[in-house]
């Protein structure tokens, strides 16, 4: 029984195997799926891939259209369309809850095109760094990798025995602030192991935490805030040393 049984485990693996092989779409299936993107995309349109390991690829055949911005964004709140490319039945996060308006499959490549109301940003903490206060330390804007992907945001190293505290004052507020922590670097994910906390307050109040651990790559964040200026500072703070953490927001109409 138990040979019999071995037999049978190893006979379903080879079909599977095969099964999967051929469920992988090839080049061409992904250069038509490109062209449909080509032909009808718009400047500022975004284009995402699901799941999310086969994003590789599809900057293989599409990454001249995904500028470094686009590629290391806060959030896709503040695009009107994305272009979603996905195989083996797989959705992006960008596009949960949304209706295609258009799909079309080419060889096991599934093109869907969202359309929606973007959010308008009023303020991007990032571009605001040069009038910000700083405590225990300052920080500067990079183009960091966090999770194995790309993110352009303010990063500074805070000190086991003191955070680093930033302030933007007068910080122009709508309905909501909206952005992500995590921790930048694969090398120092690996020697330390520690989360990092980002607290985040609105004229002195606070208003969240935000804990991130080394395998949880971007840790995004909404706060509800009542439309006018406020001071808003963020404190980053680490239980290990060198850790990298790596943060933005934008206040969102």
């Amino acid at each position: 029984m138990a040979a019999a049984a071995l037999v049978a485990v190893a006979l379903w693996e080879i079909v599977a195997s095969i099964r999967d092989a051929r469920a992988v779409p090839d080049d061409d299936a992904w250069r038509e799926a490109a062209q449909i993107v080509r032909a009808q995309r718009r400047p500022g349109d975004l284009i995402v891939f699901a799941p999310a390991w086969a994003d590789p690829v599809g900057r293989l055949h599409l990454g001249d259209l995904i500028p470094v911005d686009m590629a290391a964004r806060v959030d896709d709140v503040r695009y009107a369309r994305i272009w979603e490319l996905a195989i083996r039945g797989a959705h992006a996060p960008e596009v949960a809850a949304l209706t295609p308006v258009l799909e079309d499959r080419r060889g096991g490549v599934t093109v869907r095109l969202y359309e929606r109301e973007p959010a308008v940003v009023l303020a991007d903490v990032r571009e605001l760094l040069a009038g910000a206060r700083w405590e225990g330390g300052g920080g500067r804007v990079e183009l960091a990798e966090v999770g194995f992907a790309p993110k352009k945001c303010i990063q500074v190293t805070p000190s086991v025995s003191a955070p680093a505290r930033v302030t933007f004052p007068r910080l122009p507020l709508g309905r909501t602030l909206y952005g992500g922590v995590g921790i930048a670097d694969v090398f120092t994910r690996r020697d330390e192991r520690s989360a990092i906390h980002l607290d985040i307050l609105v004229d002195g109040v606070p208003r969240t935490t935000v804990v991130a651990g080394v395998d949880d790559g971007w840790v995004r964040f909404a706060i509800p805030t009542e439309p006018g200026a406020a001071d808003v500072t963020f404190v980053a703070s680490a239980a290990g040393p060198n850790k990298l953490v790596c943060f933005a927001a934008e206040a969102l109409r």
